[in-house]
Formats: structure tokens, sequence, C-alpha cells
């Protein structure tokens, strides 16, 4: 009796058309008060990339490749994407799952760093669609999620790998005394101190400069959303390289390493908008690209749930068949007696 059968690896989520903008944009700000003005101004960032977003296929590629290592090491379980905020949407996969005859699931959540937006919100949305399974009178799908992995070899050493690449496409004569910029989603300051967000962060960008053999770097934040008058953590990506160019910066790599996706926010935030920004100043700046589905990161996708299962396989639920036969014969006799 197996603890699981098949994996679910959630994500957020992305249009695949400009016809898809809109109706995606409504799902991701449902219940926020964001104005028309904003509204139209996140739309634009999408159709300047025809609307689609690379992150369904990076995720179904990430997917696939968990499915082959799986195959080849073990177990051999299936696995299914489900989305927050797009197709294929988390709810229509848990029905997918349910009438395929999955009971129990090994949960990975496509982001390393814990916060209530980054991680927490999922394991929400998978409480709200297993509900819905009931509504459609279907079984449910128990989900049990992976531990922590911020720390995780595989995550280091594709962002290494990914910050090396970076810095080689710098002039030659910059690369010694370039700046390692990692950026990460920012989030309010009230949901950063009831979490551990930042110093998974630092943890991770400190073992990625320690593969590299290097010093020099900064975390800084970038996709900033909400009220202006809300204190959330900075500072600005923007603002920083500016601020450092002035003080006579000359070069920097700019690593998400908050992402594991190169998708529409990192796409205008960094390739747009803030190769603006350095090419204003006159910052040489290179862009590392995020672990996406680079062999390192799909290595840590396959351990941590090998890791899960084989947990659960050791301490697997017994199932409960009935009541048990009465055994005829002397009863059993206690210590001592």
């Amino acid at each position: 009796m197996r603890p699981f059968d098949a994996v679910l690896v959630l994500s957020f989520g992305g249009p695949q058309g400009m016809d898809e903008i809109r109706p995606f944009l409504d799902n991701v700000l449902r219940g926020r008060r964001v104005s028309p003005e904003r509204l139209a101004e996140v739309a634009r960032h999408y159709e300047l990339f025809g609307g689609v977003s690379p992150i369904t296929a990076l995720t179904m590629a990430q997917a696939k490749g968990l499915e082959q290592r799986l195959q080849a090491y073990g177990p051999t379980i299936p696995v299914y994407v489900g989305m927050r905020n797009w197709r294929p949407f988390l709810a229509d996969t848990l029905a997918e799952m349910s009438r395929a005859g999955v009971r129990r699931a090994v949960g990975f959540i496509t982001a390393g760093h814990k916060s209530y937006s980054s991680c927490g919100q999922y394991k929400v949305n998978v409480a709200d669609a297993r509900k819905e399974l009931a509504a459609r009178a279907l079984a449910d799908v128990e989900v049990s999620f992976v531990g922590d992995w911020f720390a995780h070899e595989g995550l280091v050493l594709a962002n290494a790998q990914s910050v090396a690449e970076a810095l080689s496409r710098l002039p030659a004569e910059k690369r010694a005394g370039a700046r390692v910029v990692f950026t990460a989603h920012s989030i309010p300051t009230s949901m950063a101190n009831d979490s551990r967000y930042v110093a998974n962060l630092e943890e991770t960008a400190r073992l990625v400069m320690e593969r590299l053999g290097r010093t020099e770097y900064a975390l800084v934040f970038q996709s900033r959303s909400g009220r202006p008058e809300d204190p959330w953590l900075e500072p600005d990506v923007n603002d920083y390289l500016k601020a450092e160019r002035a003080k006579g910066l000359e070069a920097a790599v700019v690593s998400p390493l908050g992402f594991v996706c190169d998708h529409v926010e990192v796409l205008y935030d960094l390739d747009h908008e803030l190769r603006a920004t350095c090419d204003a100043v006159g910052l040489a700046m290179t862009r590392a690209r995020a672990v996406n589905d680079s062999p390192a990161f799909i290595d840590l996708m396959a351990d941590v749930v090998r890791a899960h299962y084989a947990a659960h396989s050791a301490h697997r639920r017994l199932p409960i068949v009935g009541t048990p036969p009465r055994v005829e014969g002397p009863p059993p006799r206690r210590p001592g007696t």
C-alpha cells in the first residue's frame, strides 16, 4: 500500500493570449480594490509580450522533468499541474485526479521562500478546491506538502549556474567588480514580519554566493503593488541600482532569486523597466535567468518529493478493515505473571 498516488505541482498561472489578459487579471485581483488605471497599466505589461506568460510552459516543463525523474528512480507516480489563477485551474486538476483514482498526493508549491502570499495562500486554495470536489460529488484528494527547500543544493546550484552565465555576458573588464543583486517579490512588511520570507531569501543568497566564491551582493525587491501608503519590503531594485550607480558601481548581475520561472513580472520588471533604468544611468547590467527547468532544479523537485514519499512510507497509516475476528484460546500473559 503506497502512501501517495500522484504529485500535484502548484503554480500561479498566466494568460496564453491577448484575449486572456483581462479575465486572468480579474482572477488575480478578485476581492481587491484596484483602480481602472492600475488595471490598464498591468494589462499593458502583458500586452508587451503578446499576452503570453512563459510561466505555463515552464511549469509544465518542470512537471514533465519531475515525472521523468520519478519514472527513472521511483516512485513511479504521475505528476499533475494545478494553477491558482488560470488554466489548468487547480479545482479542475483536482477533479481530474479524483476521477483517475488519486486519493493522496504530494504537493509541491513552486515557491521556496515562505510567506502567506508565496506559499500559504496555495494551501488555502487547495482546501477550497477540495471543498469543490465534494460539491461535484467527487472523492476527496488529500494533499500533503513537501518540506522546505530554500537551502537545497539543487536550488543553490541552479541559481549559481545562472549567475555565472550572466556574469560571462558582462564586458570582461567589468566582471571582477560586478555586484550580484538578488531580487524577490516585495510583500507587505506586516506579512514579512509574520514569516521567514526574508530570512529564507538571505540564506539562499548566502549559499549561492558561497558556491560562486564571491562576496559582493545585495538582496532587493521588485513588483511592489498595493497602496502607496502601506509599507512593503524595500529597497526597490530600480531605486537601489540608481543609488549605487551614483556611488560608483559600474556593473551588476541581477538574479530573480525569489522566482522559479521567467514569467511576465520578471520579464517586464527586469528586462524592460530595470533595463531602461540602468541604461539611463549608464550602469552595465545583465540579468540572470530564473531556475526554470534547469536539470539542477528538476533534481531538487525529485529529491524533495522522493524524501516526502519515503518518510510517509515508513509511517503510513494502516487501513481500517473492520472489527478484528475473535481469537479463541487463553488470554495473553501480562509481564510478570
